[in-house]
């Protein structure tokens, strides 16, 4: 993982221990593979890894933990983040 439970923490402005590791740490990961999905490369092959990627993987993580359902009822809802995509197009690969 490129981020921790303690960097989801700081994200989210959380309290050391609000929440178990393990939990923080399966939004990590669900995030980054929606990102390596979006962009079409392992994150593990960028090297360096730029910033906006750290950004959009704590952003949609955040935006995973804040909302664990599928359906929102009263509130208007998005498919990401604000930014998220922004941050990760740039190092899209694309094929022909």
């Amino acid at each position: 993982m490129i981020a921790t439970a303690n960097d989801l923490r700081e994200q989210l402005n959380i309290e050391p221990g609000f929440e178990a590791d393990d939990f923080l740490e399966r939004k990590i990961a669900a995030a980054e593979n929606w990102i390596e999905s979006f962009i079409g490369t392992p994150l593990a092959e960028l090297d360096p890894l730029p910033a906006s990627i750290t950004e959009a993987v704590l952003q949609l993580a955040a935006h995973l933990y804040e909302n664990r359902e599928a359906t929102l009822v009263g509130v208007s809802g998005s498919e990401l983040p604000f930014g998220v995509v922004d941050l990760i197009r740039p190092h899209r690969v694309w094929e022909i």
